[in-house]
């Protein structure tokens, strides 16, 4: 033990160096504060997957840590569309998820907002139409922006609800 503490003290502490700040820091908070001077409130959010790969989900998962922080600036996922503003769709819509997403559509209280998140979402991805699938989910609800990539990284989901937000209250 005294061999470690010895060790520590001749060491030091080692830390890596702070980040520079990018680009990405400041669109991430002008989006922030873009949204806030359109709503004036906070945004709550339900996220709905539709059948995707989980891709799309690791991705809105990656909001809520510490570098977007959209929970502290009033944006929040919330468990129930009865209280949410905008539905949050990932994946191509499967055939036994159709019935579960119009009624969560219809759950939402209006004014509602949707977006579709991913190449699946958007365009029904490398599924399309078939047997098992009913595609994009513009095919199934009404869809007020669109998010594409595979899966779009946190930031274009950003832009992606703010243009959702900027059409309805812009």
């Amino acid at each position: 033990m005294w061999q470690l503490l010895k060790q520590i003290a001749r060491t030091g502490i080692v830390t890596e160096p702070a980040p520079q700040v990018d680009a990405d820091d400041t669109a991430i908070a002008r989006i922030h504060q873009d949204l806030l001077d359109i709503l004036g409130q906070a945004l709550t959010i339900r996220q709905v997957d539709a059948g995707s790969c989980n891709g799309c989900e690791l991705e809105i998962h990656t909001l809520g840590n510490p570098y977007y922080n959209i929970e502290g600036l009033g944006i929040r996922f919330v468990a129930s569309p009865r209280h949410a503003d905008m539905l949050l769709v990932t994946g191509p819509v499967s055939r036994h998820m159709a019935e579960a997403l119009r009624r969560t559509y219809e759950a939402t209280p209006e004014p509602k907002l949707v977006v579709a998140v991913g190449e699946c979402g958007c365009t029904g991805g490398i599924f399309g139409e078939n047997y098992a699938s009913c595609g994009r989910v513009a095919n199934v609800i009404p869809v007020d922006a669109t998010v594409p990539g595979c899966p779009p990284p946190p930031i274009e989901i950003l832009r992606g609800i703010l243009s959702a937000v900027r059409r309805r209250h812009g």
